[in-house]
Parts: structure tokens; sequence; C-alpha cells
């Protein structure tokens, strides 16, 4: 593609921290979201359950669409979302999460590095094309 063919494109960069207060609500919502869904295989739909079941980042990863951000902004197409949800350990007063401090060590303001000492889940979905796919990480 030449420069002014990507330069069409945008990248948005959300983050969002969420309280699960009642993790069988959020847990029967995606039980909800994977029956309902007509494209899942029966062996996909089996796993998927399984999943919301036992993990509220998972459950969350099934009912969040990014698509429902943008779909009323006038002059836009999505062209590729992914989103992550994980568990994690959460301090509003730490440093880290300042939302307005992108990391200083990569200008996308995306991170490489993984913490192996973090026993959190990620699970990453990623809509491209019209299609969901939804993964632990």
């Amino acid at each position: 593609m030449s420069t002014s063919e990507t330069s069409r494109y945008v990248r948005l960069r959300v983050e969002l921290v969420l309280e699960v207060e009642d993790a069988e609500r959020l847990g029967a919502a995606a039980l909800d979201r994977v029956d309902a869904d007509e494209s899942l295989p029966d062996a996909e739909r089996a796993q998927a359950r399984s999943a919301v079941r036992a993990d509220a980042a998972e459950a969350l990863a099934y009912l969040v669409e990014p698509f429902d951000l943008v779909k009323d902004v006038p002059g836009i197409e999505l062209a590729q979302a992914s989103w992550t949800s994980e568990l994690i350990d959460y301090d509003p007063d730490a440093v880290e999460w300042d939302l307005d401090d992108l990391d200083e060590d990569d200008e996308s303001g995306e991170s490489d590095e993984v913490d192996e000492s973090d026993e959190s889940v990620q699970v990453t979905a990623v809509r491209a094309n019209g299609g969901v796919g939804v993964g632990r990480a």
C-alpha cells in the first residue's frame, strides 16, 4: 500500500478496567451469547461454554464487541478490531494505572513484555471481515 492509502487508517486505543461485581450474571450473559451464536460449531460451543463458566475474563471477551463502539460513526468502516480481557491485580492509586501515560518504550503504546509470574488469564479476541474469534493467550 502507498502512503496515501495507509494514511486513511486510524488506530483507536481504548483501555478499560472493569470491576466484576456479579460473576454469575456475567457468566450467564456470556453463556446466552455463546448459545445464540449460530456460527459456532458444536465442539467450539462446548469449549466456549466451559471457558465462560470458569473465567470472568473469558466471559467478558464474549460479551464485548468493539464494533458496537463505532458502528454509528459516520464516514468510517471497521477494518479490523482486537481486544483483550484479563484478570488483573488493580490498584487505582498505583502509577502503572495512570492511563494518561502511554508506555514510553513503545511508540505504538503496545507492550510486548510478558510477566511470567503473572497468573492472570488473558483472553484475546479478533474481528476482521465480519468474523470474531476468541482464544486464550
